[in-house]
């Protein structure tokens, strides 16, 4: 039986398992890395653009919540192809359900900096 962690111990531990999947979702994944690049444009200019912190928080919230969602869409796709990689009905339907999840959130997006910005 493994002794539990020290809090200390288990947020470093955490925090080193974080940084494994930025880096596989970096090196494996095109659309979050497409993302990522857009971040370095997007976050500005939400941050010049917004009124107030509210309407900046806004703004990048809802631009980070895309790479969230990008990041538990890739993770599905990790699991699903890991189970097996023939045609599957439900394989299909977990990867369909996880980009569609993506486009929801891309239509926040877009409608939260609509709003925001054009109003």
């Amino acid at each position: 039986m493994k002794p539990e962690h020290q809090p200390l111990e288990h947020l470093l531990h955490a925090t080193k398992w974080s940084m494994q999947g930025f880096k596989a979702a970096w090196t494996y994944e095109v659309s979050f890395r497409m993302e990522v690049i857009a971040s370095l444009f997007i976050i500005p200019l939400a941050l010049y653009w917004g009124e107030n912190n509210v309407e900046k928080v806004l703004l990048c919230g809802v631009w980070l919540l895309v790479l969230v969602v990008e990041l538990l869409n890739s993770a599905v796709e990790a699991v699903v192809d890991r189970v097996g990689l023939e045609q599957h009905e439900l394989s299909g339907r977990a990867k369909d359900l996880g980009s569609a999840a993506v486009l929801l959130c891309n239509m926040m997006f877009v409608g939260t900096w609509s709003l925001l910005l054009l109003t």
